[in-house]
């Protein structure tokens, strides 16, 4: 079965960024559509003390978040740009990771994989590939303290818990920002809610280790990384497609065909109301070296497999309204 992207409005259609409260003075600002480039981020404010988790793609995005965390600081009464700011990166994307140097006087943290990755990288521009965006005036900024599996942040006196478990999933450098007390998890882009998963750059069965600690965790909210705060029925959806989408692997394989054919031909049934269903060719690729003895996060070609899911688009470059 073809597809192309839903139809999507135009960037000056969007509804505007909002800042929602999840627990005291912890907020998720959440970017309408949510689709690709078009992520959320997370604020938690002490008396002392901004964190910031995730930037944006873009310099005006990420600026629309800044004013957000002045209008928090104005509405509880601080000054604005009043204390020792951190910024925790929950994976290398450009769309979670570009607008880190417009925090320049936070502390920038994250996974050791997510530094040397941005370092290997620096801010991709990748026009040609998704719709023409407007990336405004970037510089790499990559984390400059890093650790590998669990770093304890305090916001005041609240516990912020940073894992990475041990495994590539969605890249090879995923990371959560758990709060205990109030059972909020930022999950970056390990779940998606709407969005058709994607694991290209890290692993299918990795990913069910990840989503299984998620479910661990016992979130009562979760602030996915791209898609309105939701609760942990989103694992669910996510593990859901993960199977289908190894099982399809089995079937296709059996039959011969390339993943762009798999993809073309696959019914995705209750996914199919997912957005950018053309991830599904890139997830094969994926699923392919996986069943071919491939390791979590072994290199790919993933320049192949963004190739087929412009094809499985129509030729077009993919969506994005950033």
């Amino acid at each position: 079965m073809t597809s192309t992207n839903h139809d999507h409005p135009r960037a000056d259609e969007l509804p505007p960024p909002r800042t929602e409260e999840v627990a005291d003075r912890v907020y998720a600002y959440i970017q309408p559509d949510g689709g690709w480039w078009i992520n959320n981020t997370g604020v938690v404010l002490g008396e002392h003390t901004v964190l910031c988790i995730d930037s944006c793609a873009t310099e005006r995005r990420t600026r629309g978040l800044l004013d957000a965390v002045e209008a928090l600081q104005r509405r509880l009464g601080h000054r604005a740009g009043d204390g020792a700011r951190m910024l925790v990166n929950t994976h290398q994307h450009g769309d979670h990771t570009n607008g880190n140097c417009l925090l320049p006087e936070a502390t920038i943290i994250g996974h050791q994989r997510c530094r040397e990755a941005i370092q290997a990288t620096g801010i991709l521009r990748p026009d040609g590939l998704w719709e023409t965006v407007e990336w405004g005036e970037l510089e790499p900024a990559p984390p400059f303290v890093t650790f590998e599996r669990r770093l304890d942040l305090y916001v005041d006196d609240l516990l912020v818990e940073l894992h990475h478990f041990g495994t590539a999933a969605h890249t090879t450098n995923d990371v959560v920002a758990w709060i205990p007390e109030h059972r909020v998890l930022f999950t970056g882009d390990l779940v998606f809610n709407g969005g058709t998963p994607f694991v290209l750059m890290g692993s299918v069965a990795g990913s069910f280790v990840a989503l299984d600690c998620l479910m661990e965790l016992d979130p009562a909210v979760i602030v996915p990384g791209h898609g309105d705060v939701c609760g942990p029925e989103v694992i669910d959806v996510a593990g859901e497609y993960l199977r289908f989408l190894q099982q399809l692997t089995v079937e296709a394989r059996d039959a011969g065909l390339t993943p762009l054919e798999a993809a073309r031909q696959a019914d995705l049934g209750p996914f199919a109301t997912l957005s950018h269903p053309e991830r599904i060719a890139g997830n094969l690729h994926r699923a392919f070296a996986e069943c071919e003895g491939a390791r979590p996060g072994d290199p790919i070609d993933v320049a192949a497999a963004l190739f087929d899911m412009v094809t499985f688009n129509g030729g077009r470059p993919l969506t994005c309204q950033a």
